[in-house]
């Protein structure tokens, strides 16, 4: 049997030890795209300068990445990776991430839905230093073909924008060689460098990390809408809805609801989404 969602919900797996510093910031941010076409701006230099240096909470999912290359290894867990798509990501930021750090994960199987068609894994982790629990993520991963087994089919979706104008609109160019940067943080999945892999997942080029796309999109609500206060992200959730292929442009769409931010994006070139179901929870 593919899944067996008892022994998986009931597995235990090590945890994980992980660290960054100022280097591996700087690098991530700049494979968002940061500085591209402001190099020398203050506030682009937040991002890519050691000199006030701060964090984009996005930043929360990249050093426990590695969680996810284990899933093939989970018991009750036997699919075809060939068949997986990133579903959704949900990022808790209990406390602002330091520049430099160092943090023991512990992940679990948080649940298994029942697609039909499809089998949705929910991967959970939570990352703590020495003050306690720092991030938390829940990695959806869309499993094509694994489902029939007799599960529950999962809550609806969530953060639905509202009908009206977005508030805000921001538009974030990406670089033609983003996703060559990207994966030095640490997804080093062909499918973003290989023309001929990508041509086999029927992609004409290769495509941007879809967590790249991710921080994109924060980096554009963090600067388009919170001036820059990177420390007012206590939640980031989305849906992750279509491509980018490098070089196109992501048309970030805000609502302002309270406090919270509901969140859409788009190509602007293709008129294509990448995100929906999204919003930031502030603090």
């Amino acid at each position: 049997m593919p899944i067996d969602r008892n022994v998986a919900l009931a597995a235990e797996f090590p945890s994980q030890s992980g660290e960054w510093g100022p280097d591996d910031v700087i690098l991530y941010h700049l494979g968002l795209g940061a500085g591209f076409e402001k190099p020398t701006d203050a506030k682009e230099l937040e991002y890519t300068y050691e000199k006030n240096l701060k964090v984009l909470p996005s930043y929360g999912v990249i050093p426990v990445f590695s969680a996810l290359t284990g899933l093939g290894d989970m018991p009750g867990v036997d699919i075809n990776f060939m068949m997986v798509l990133h579903g959704e990501q949900d990022l808790e930021i209990h406390r602002p991430i330091p520049v430099s750090g160092s943090i023991e994960t512990t992940r679990r199987v948080a649940e298994i839905y029942d697609k039909g068609k499809a089998a949705l894994i929910i991967v959970e982790t939570v990352s703590s230093d020495k003050d306690g629990p720092l991030f938390t993520n829940r990695f959806s991963i869309f499993a094509r073909g694994e489902g029939g087994f007799g599960g529950e089919s999962g809550p609806p979706a969530g953060n639905k924008a509202p009908e009206r104008d977005p508030d805000v609109t921001v538009e974030s160019k990406t670089m033609p060689n983003q996703a060559l940067i990207y994966r030095l943080s640490g997804d080093k999945n062909p499918l973003h460098a290989d023309p001929e892999f990508a041509a086999m997942g029927g992609f004409d080029t290769p495509i941007l990390h879809g967590l790249s796309s991710f921080g994109v999109i924060c980096k554009a609500v963090v600067d388009g809408v919170l001036d820059g206060d990177v420390n007012k992200v206590a939640r980031y959730q989305v849906r992750f809805a279509g491509v980018v292929f490098p070089g196109e442009t992501v048309v970030t769409s805000v609502w302002k609801e309270g406090d919270r931010l509901l969140l859409a994006a788009k190509t602007k070139e293709r008129d294509t989404p990448v995100v929906s179901n999204a919003a930031i929870e502030l603090r």
